[in-house]
């Protein structure tokens, strides 16, 4: 992935100085690193690697996933702090990950635990198990369920 980055800076960079300029331009480089984007899409097969840019879009994407599930948990403990009487039952569950590395798993961690409402408690020494407290079990695990599989597969399409 780096060499397609860098084979694309280099397109670049030829586009750049070979379009007979008298000053170097940045709207020129720019062209070129997208003319330099089209060769290495059609050609990045023969890379043996994924197309470098497909990493950033999954990114991306994570970070949508994200901020949507930021905002929705917040509106929702918004509701529960600002409701007259607390109708909650918080809790604490068990959630195999089907993620493998430590760092996948940690990521998973850190963005569940940055969603208001729920918080991982303990990862298992194994790695594949995380025990979650939420702030209403009953209400919110399967909302809770289909956050964590959507985290897991948005990670799982930026880290593979």
């Amino acid at each position: 992935m780096p060499a397609q980055l860098l084979l694309n800076l280099f397109i670049a960079l030829l586009w750049m100085l070979l379009i007979d300029e008298d000053e170097l331009k940045f709207t020129t480089f720019f062209a070129g690193f997208l003319v330099g984007i089209g060769i290495i899409f059609f050609m990045h097969r023969f890379f043996g690697t994924q197309f470098y840019l497909r990493r950033l879009y999954a990114t991306f994407k994570l970070l949508f996933i994200f901020i949507s599930e930021l905002t929705k948990s917040s509106v929702v403990v918004l509701k529960q702090i600002l409701s007259p009487k607390l109708k909650i039952k918080p809790g604490i569950f068990k959630y195999e990950t089907v993620l493998e590395s430590d760092s996948e798993v940690t990521m998973l961690s850190l963005l569940l635990t940055l969603t208001p409402g729920s918080v991982v408690m303990e990862v298992s020494p194994e790695g594949n198990v995380l025990f979650i407290h939420a702030m209403d079990v009953e209400q919110s695990r399967d909302g809770l369920l289909m956050q964590l599989h959507n985290f897991e597969r948005a990670i799982m399409e930026v880290t593979r």
